[in-house]
């Protein structure tokens, strides 16, 4: 498998779901409080705009503006965050 190839299962299978998953809860938790406090706010915008980000990089790979050498950096950058985080969701933790 190419670097662009995993790239993109990353990206489309894990990463984009995952940020998926927590704007969901992040919403969940505005609708059960009827209101939405700062921080979720600003995380919701940051999912937001990050996720736009990647949306950007598939859409590269697909018109093929990315080699192969930006696709393996993107992906060591991946999988350090993931590492670093010990979680897939990259940091974005629900709050208590």
């Amino acid at each position: 498998m190419s670097y662009l190839e995993k790239l993109q299962e990353l990206l489309s299978k894990g990463v984009i779901p995952d940020i998926k998953d927590r704007l969901d809860e992040i919403f969940e938790e505005i609708a059960g409080s009827k209101e939405a406090t700062e921080d979720a706010k600003e995380e919701v915008e940051e999912l937001r705009e990050f996720k736009a980000d990647l949306e950007d990089v598939l859409e590269d790979i697909k018109n093929g503006d990315m080699d192969e050498e930006e696709a393996k950096e993107l992906i060591e950058d991946i999988e350090m965050a993931r590492r670093d985080d010990d979680e897939e969701d990259f940091g974005f933790k629900e709050e208590d």
